[in-house]
């Protein structure tokens, strides 16, 4: 590698409420030599940062400009409304939209949901984010309808949450600019897809396996051709030195040595 050459490394983008430790974490086991670089974005803000070539790819909140971008649809959250612990809601495990029509709720700039304003009376204002809104819900300025995961990330001692049976949902999505599907953006499809080593590209793994395959059938092809040679050697050597290449022929015999000729009788002088 030249001194121009950049090393390899993979930026991952990801909107607040999304955990992409255990995708990370494989990553990391099967591909060790490449860094993965997390960036966290605003959910507004995320397709931009994919346009921008600033991350690779990136878990987004659908929906996505499908003309522009691939993705890949993964789970579709449970929305709740989040409210001071010691509200009236908190008496039952769910609630309707109806339920807060007598409710203020917040609409942060950054809401996630694919609506005009959440039902009932608006606030005076709109918090700019969605951590400003929990906030005023803690100040007792009104309640927030947010995905669970979020109600999670910000969650606080004072405020509990309950499911709203009835709104509106909001999809998480892996997500990439189709025109810029690499080889790393293949080999990170794989792990959240679930894919085994043994079935995705392997192209960090599977190759050194298929060398080690390699150079163990050449080895063995080498050894298979040497035991003939070796005979032959041998058998050439045997007829060149006039002895036979096995045992002698005393060996043969059981080792005894051979008779005497007889010998005749003398022939008498005349």
């Amino acid at each position: 590698m030249t001194g121009s050459e950049e090393s390899p490394s993979f930026r991952l983008a990801y909107v607040p409420g999304v955990t992409p430790a255990k995708w990370v974490r494989t990553w990391n086991e099967r591909l060790p030599g490449i860094p993965l670089t997390l960036v966290q974005v605003p959910a507004a803000e995320a397709p931009g940062v994919l346009r921008a070539g600033e991350a690779d790819a990136g878990f987004v909140r659908l929906p996505v400009d499908r003309t522009y971008f691939s993705a890949i649809p993964l789970y579709t959250e449970t929305t709740v409304v989040v409210v001071p612990k010691d509200h009236l809601i908190t008496a039952a495990e769910e609630v309707t939209l109806a339920d807060l029509a007598d409710e203020v709720l917040l609409h942060p700039l950054d809401d996630v949901f694919d609506w005009d304003a959440p039902p009932g009376e608006p606030a005076f204002e709109r918090p700019a984010t969605t951590p400003d809104a929990i906030e005023l819900v803690a100040a007792n300025i009104g309640l927030l309808v947010v995905p669970q995961s979020l109600a999670r990330l910000y969650h606080r001692r004072d405020l509990t949450y309950r499911t709203v049976v009835d709104a509106p949902q909001s999809s998480v999505a892996l997500s990439w600019p189709e025109e810029a599907t690499t080889d790393l953006v293949e080999d990170f499809i794989g792990i959240v897809r679930g894919r085994t080593v043994n079935s995705t590209r392997g192209r960090t793994t599977a190759q050194p396996a298929a060398d080690a395959r390699q150079g163990r059938s050449e080895r063995d092809g080498s050894r298979q051709n040497a035991k003939p040679a070796a005979k032959s050697a041998g058998k050439s050597a045997s007829k060149s030195s006039g002895k036979p290449a096995g045992r002698t022929a005393g060996a043969r015999t059981g080792g005894r040595p051979a008779k005497p000729a007889k010998r005749g009788k003398p022939r008498r002088r005349s």
